[in-house]
């Protein structure tokens, strides 16, 4: 995983981290010289008292604290501006792979989930890089130097420290292992506690509504401990090292004060060198104590790293044909050919499903809930791909081409009015972004939008909250309706396009969307037969399979027929609506 960060990561950075490396090697000899200039400082200043040399070893003692200050600034600066540059590259290529990826991927995970593992992890990326550097180009570095002075000063009380190494490191291999295990239990703990808070905020109207709040509460609870138990495991396995490393920095360091202090007192040797030895090996504690959690701390940034890699390697599963064309829609005839579609294994959502809804006409799909309207509507976009048979517009098989060019012709509204951050206006231009102001208003008058928007307190420059909340559901739909307007393409796809709207709203934009209609191909799916009574064609839908085709006159016509009895039922409950609303206008007059 490292080497594969590095080789995606370090060409772009060399320069870079060769500017941090060297600033390091600055740090790593002033540290070292520190050490180093003590004996002379002992011998020369306190022992032999040399005035002369007090100028320069002053001089050379403030040298080295400033060349120590600005190189740790510089190489400070340059790691940060190098970690928050990958960190920004890596939430920007995660968000074009997400929307590289099919709609099926988002159906089998949770939307929470992942936004909760990407701000876990994403950081691991700049850890392990930062990690790398900092370790070998300052710590090991740093580390060597002192090594050195402690060697050249004193060889036999270097070995006397040496011996407590081994211990040490077969310890930190033993912890590293196990903290690796828990660290991933962690992280995926935390990220679905993340994800049940996201959630809860998303529908808090339901939460409240249903009250809610005890069993989520609860339910989230048992998440919340389990994580902050993995997090104590990794804080007693991380920590473990602490006594260990300070328990044998203790005895090395006592035994070299007993075996220095023993010969300068029996053996009348000036205690410079040993000033310097000490010096060096108190300020070696540092760097070797990172090194030694070095592997500690790169498993748990390996960890976040590795997760990170799990999205970014991904398969796209519905990507474009090799030598793929673009798509040309002069008519815009599209035709479903023995179509057959599941969304999991045995499966049957669609059955061998044919028909053609004719260029330029309005065909609604109409049926009980569950017969496979929206799913089938979503194969022409390719939010799915049939696993049997053809969508085919103009005569061209849709797999054969490009997405992007079957979907800049196709222009869609669902179920849902998904909103998005920024303004009316962004929310609009979406659909086509070289669209002028003038082509957004006429598009939202055409939906019954114009005057509402206006009348918000920054007109089409309003901010919208989370998905449109500061709008009520059938404000978000008719935006919804102006942006699949603004597209202008050939083709229009109205998945329940009036779903959120009262019946007056309702007819307003059935009304401009009949205008809208004209001279475009429209697949209209509806449950209120009274929106596609005037359809050129209506397909019947039961159970995935097409039962019945015809227009509105002929299918009521047909006596025990599914449109037939689908349409008994809408005029049985459209006297009851009537009745409500008429009693809602009697009770608001004065």
């Amino acid at each position: 995983m490292i080497r594969r960060i590095i080789r995606e990561n370090g060409r772009d950075y060399v320069k870079t981290y060769v500017f941090a490396a060297f600033c390091l090697v600055l740090v790593a000899a002033s540290t070292a010289f520190m050490a180093w200039i003590m004996e002379a400082v002992i011998n020369e200043a306190f022992a032999k008292k040399n005035a002369d040399m007090i100028w320069l070893i002053c001089g050379s003692v403030l040298a080295a604290f400033v060349i120590r200050g600005a190189a740790s600034y510089g190489q400070a600066v340059a790691l940060a501006q190098v970690g928050n540059n990958l960190v920004a590259r890596y939430q920007q290529r995660l968000l074009d792979h997400l929307m590289s990826l099919g709609v099926s991927y988002f159906g089998d995970t949770r939307s929470a989930q992942i936004a909760a593992q990407i701000s876990q992890n994403v950081a691991g990326i700049r850890d392990v890089m930062n990690l790398t550097i900092t370790s070998f180009a300052r710590d090991l570095l740093t580390l060597i130097a002192l090594l050195v002075v402690m060697v050249t000063k004193d060889p036999i009380l270097s070995i006397i420290v040496f011996i407590g190494a081994p211990p040490v490191l077969i310890a930190l291999r033993y912890i590293s292992k196990r903290l690796r295990s828990a660290t991933r239990e962690s992280i995926d703990l935390n990220s679905r506690v993340l994800s049940a808070m996201q959630e809860t905020v998303q529908g808090i109207t339901i939460v409240k509504a249903f009250t809610m709040e005890e069993q989520i509460s609860a339910r989230t609870a048992d998440l919340i401990k389990a994580a902050e138990g993995r997090s104590n495991r990794i804080a007693r396995l991380t920590e473990r090292t602490s006594p260990l490393t300070e328990t044998v920095a203790g005895l090395a360091i006592s035994g070299v004060i007993a075996y220095a202090a023993f010969r300068s007192i029996y053996g009348d040797v000036l205690p410079g060198a040993f000033f310097s030895f000490i010096t060096a090996l108190l300020l070696a504690y540092d760097p070797a104590r990172r090194l030694a959690r070095l592997q500690i701390n790169l498993e748990r940034a390996v960890v976040n790293a590795r997760m990170i890699y799990e999205i970014l390697d991904e398969k796209p599963t519905q990507g474009d044909r090799p030598g793929a064309g673009e798509l040309a829609v002069d008519k815009g005839e599209i035709e479903f050919r023995d179509i057959g579609f599941g969304y999991g294994k045995g499966e049957i959502v669609l059955d061998a499903v044919s028909f053609t809804a004719e260029a330029g006409k309005t065909t609604a799909i109409v049926g009980p809930s569950g017969a496979g309207k929206s799913t089938l509507i979503s194969l022409v976009p390719r939010f799915y791909d049939p696993a049997s048979g053809q969508v085919l517009i103009d005569g061209v098989d849709i797999a054969t081409v490009t997405k992007k060019s079957l979907r800049h012709r196709i222009a869609y509204v669902s179920q849902q009015a998904w909103l998005f951050e920024g303004s009316i206006r962004d929310n609009l231009r979406y659909a086509r972004p070289d669209a002028t102001d003038a082509e957004i208003e006429d598009a939202a008058r055409l939906a019954n939008a114009h005057e509402f928007i206006l009348a918000q307190p920054q007109g089409y420059d309003t901010l919208l909250g989370e998905n449109g909340v500061n709008l009520s559901g059938g404000q978000r739909q008719r935006i919804s309706i102006a942006r699949a307007l603004v597209r202008n393409a050939p083709v229009l796809l109205l998945d329940e396009a009036t779903s959120a709207l009262d019946n007056e709203s309702e007819a307003a934009v059935q009304s401009a969307l009949e205008r809208a209609m004209k001279n475009r191909t429209v697949l209209v799916i509806a449950h209120r037969l009274s929106t596609i009574a005037k359809a050129d064609r209506i397909v019947v839908m039961q159970a995935g399979r097409v039962v019945e085709i015809g227009n509105h006159a002929d299918l009521s016509a047909a006596k025990g027929g599914l449109y037939a009895r689908l349409q008994a039922f809408s005029e049985m409950a459209q006297p009851e609506t009537s009745s409500a609303a008429e009693a809602e206008a009697e009770g608001s007059k004065p």
